[in-house]
């Protein structure tokens, strides 16, 4: 299997990461949140106890897939979003969308 995957936010912080962790890791960006409530509707399932419809965000759907792939060859993600509320919910969507059977740290 191959390298353990590292997803931070912001594609300026691929670089330097991926010098202090070496070749044993993948590191990558989610470029900000890639799932949100749609602006079309409520958002939310109000027949089904209010369950929210998560969507992908309509320019982020390439940079999700690419990030599934990037998921599939590796046995652990690593989750190094902001320590804010935003990179807790971007955290949060990424093991909810591509975390499926990986070791999340």
């Amino acid at each position: 299997m191959a390298k353990s995957l590292v997803i931070v936010e912001s594609p300026a912080k691929v670089k330097t990461i991926n010098k202090i962790l070496g070749t044993k890791f993948k590191v990558t960006a989610s470029m900000g949140h890639l799932i949100d409530l749609p602006k079309s509707t409520l958002g939310v399932d109000i027949d089904h106890e209010f369950l929210p419809k998560f969507i992908a965000v309509r320019d982020k759907q390439k940079t999700l897939a690419k990030l599934k792939k990037e998921a599939k060859d590796v046995t652990d993600i690593y989750i190094a979003t902001d320590p804010d509320r935003e990179g807790e919910a971007i955290g949060w969507n990424l093991i909810q969308h591509i975390a499926e059977g990986k070791t999340i740290h």
